[in-house]
């Protein structure tokens, strides 16, 4: 069994990357790049686990995806590392970047067979151009550039970072401590991703899936009198409402979770607990627009929307169309494609009896296509 944790850091916010998805969810095929990498690693049978770091809030979306370990990262890179490596129970830790998507399995080997030759090793590549700094041309055969992934002794490693001092590699943490570090050749392919145009450079990384992804939600909420009603984003002139831990517009309840449905990531009680009391009483609307950011973030662009309202009660029509055109600009897509329809149960039922409303809303996403910009 190998003595060798892989720890994955993608916890990051990618504030450089200049696309409203985050860099560690972009598409290859169906695949999110945090995904993809680890099974790159994982097909290499060269690890006894893998951890991977995210974003506290997206814990549970990635743990959807996958049976990797995930842990909530930091507020930095070196404080994700130090959370990811209170799991690792191996003598030794390769520690890489989710942006580093192209990592080959001989520099991999390469950084295993030198494992008992220093505390870390690290894979480094030669600077071709001439450097200057503090505008004096220096040697460039005396400058190197750091890559991961980064191979440590995991004990020292933990040592090494219990300080207050930010280290941006772990070989520079490591080093500081007192320990010693090797160099050997690294890979043009584990070119790392800071900008888009960095993506170019990538020859592992395949476009996006051209696939067109489908979710339905359903919601009921019953009436409560001496109350506003929201309904569809808009108020309804009725001295009733919904009895519910937010505004309770049942409308765009069953929409979000359409949403979320369609994209594979839960359902509205995972975004927004209704034990949270920060969302009592919450404009629906506010949780619709945080939805479909949560949306972009992962990578996702909406198409259409279609919510079908059962009511007996209120009379309705004379709203519908205020409702489309403020879903649409919430999801951010144009009018036509967001379709509202209303119908009643012809008296049957809870809604029959005038005691609620019941909606049902369908929304089609696709994947961001990012080769298009």
């Amino acid at each position: 069994m190998s003595d060798i944790t892989l720890i994955l850091l993608a916890a990051g916010n990618s504030s450089r990357f200049g696309l409203p998805v985050k860099k560690q969810w972009l598409r290859v095929d169906h695949t999110p790049l945090w995904q993809f990498v680890a099974q790159q690693f994982d097909a290499t049978a060269l690890f006894s686990n893998i951890i991977i770091t995210s974003h506290k809030d997206e814990v549970p979306f990635m743990q959807g995806y996958s049976d990797y370990k995930i842990v909530a990262g930091g507020e930095s890179r070196q404080a994700s590392l130090k959370n990811a490596l209170v799991h690792v129970t191996t003598p030794y830790v390769l520690v890489s970047d989710i942006a580093r998507a192209c990592v080959d399995k001989t520099l991999i080997e390469t950084l295993i067979k030198a494992k008992a030759s220093a505390d870390v090793i690290v894979p480094t590549l030669k600077i071709n151009d001439t450097v200057v700094y503090e505008r004096e041309t220096i040697d460039r055969d005396s400058v190197l550039r750091i890559q991961t992934p980064q191979l440590s002794q995991t004990d020292l490693l933990q040592k090494a970072l219990e300080t207050t001092q930010e280290f941006t590699d772990e070989s520079s943490a490591v080093v500081a401590y007192g320990g010693s570090r090797r160099f050997v050749e690294g890979s043009e392919d584990a070119h790392k991703i800071t900008y888009l145009y960095d993506l170019i450079k990538l020859p592992c990384i395949q476009p996006p899936a051209q696939t067109t992804l489908m979710g339905n939600g359903f919601d009921v909420h019953a009436f409560e009198a001496n109350k506003e009603m929201m309904l569809g984003g808009v108020k309804i002139d009725v001295d009733y409402g919904f009895k519910a831990h937010s505004d309770g517009d049942v409308a765009i309840h069953a929409l979000i979770d359409a949403l979320l449905g369609a994209a594979g990531l839960g359902d509205i009680g995972m975004l927004f607990p209704d034990n949270d009391d920060s969302y009592k009483g919450i404009d629906s609307k506010a949780l619709l627009e945080t939805t479909v950011l949560r949306l972009h973030q992962f990578g996702f662009v909406v198409l259409n929307a279609d919510i079908t309202i059962a009511a007996e009660t209120p009379r309705l029509s004379p709203y519908k169309q205020s409702m489309r055109s403020t879903l649409a600009s919430l999801l951010q897509i144009p009018t036509a494609r967001m379709n509202v329809k209303a119908t009643t149960t012809e008296k049957l039922g809870f809604i029959g009896r005038k005691e609620g409303v019941g909606v049902m809303a369908s929304a089609t996403l696709n994947y961001y296509d990012w080769t298009q910009k």
